[in-house]
């Protein structure tokens, strides 16, 4: 027996509902009526709410087989869960640029280190230039982290490319325009 059977079995048993069944697990009832048609399985957390509810194992409740596609479903997740973790998190570190002195300004024979805020304002369309790359980085780092959960096909297949492409823009600007500092700085942290 299959588990969507063995599921539909244990809960018409208990005479409960999707709904009720889905209220005690703390899922949707979308979610159960897919785990009963046989359209998807339930993560490791929901299984081993299952299997308490019912007082049964998650071995009687699944497969050899069953049980190791849910358990590298799962193990997917939690990567790529964890690296948009760590994408947005060093995404949003760029924030840096804004406060600390990684930029390099001319003044006569010197050149001093200042932050991206304190650039002069005769540089003005440089410092332009530099405010929408970082912003742009920062804003994808917070919509990364903002979004993790969210599944959609097209978000799930660009997050990174884009995430990688901004960063290579950022490190292409500030190399053409002399601002060494900041492209060493931004290598390291976007070389992920």
């Amino acid at each position: 027996m299959e588990f969507n059977e063995k599921l539909q079995e244990l809960r018409t048993q208990k005479k409960l509902t999707q709904e009720e069944l889905a209220e005690i697990l703390f899922v949707s009832r979308t979610a159960i009526s897919k785990w009963e048609s046989g359209r998807g399985y339930p993560n490791i957390e929901s299984l081993k709410a299952i299997s308490e509810y019912f007082s049964v194992s998650v071995d009687e409740l699944l497969s050899g087989k069953e049980l190791v596609s849910i358990v590298k479903k799962d193990s997917f997740q939690k990567m790529q869960h964890m690296r948009d973790l760590v994408f947005g998190l060093l995404d949003c570190a760029i924030a840096m640029f804004l406060f600390l002195p990684f930029f390099g300004q001319r003044d006569g024979s010197v050149i001093h280190r200042i932050s991206l805020l304190s650039l002069a304002e005769g540089q003005r369309f440089t410092k332009a230039a530099y405010l929408a790359i970082v912003l742009l980085i920062i804003v994808w780092g917070i919509g990364t982290l903002a979004l993790q959960n969210y599944q959609g096909v097209i978000w799930t297949k660009s997050k990174s490319i884009v995430s990688v492409l901004l960063s290579i823009f950022g490190v292409l600007i500030f190399m053409a325009s002399f601002q060494p500092y900041a492209a060493f700085f931004y290598v390291c942290v976007s070389n992920y």
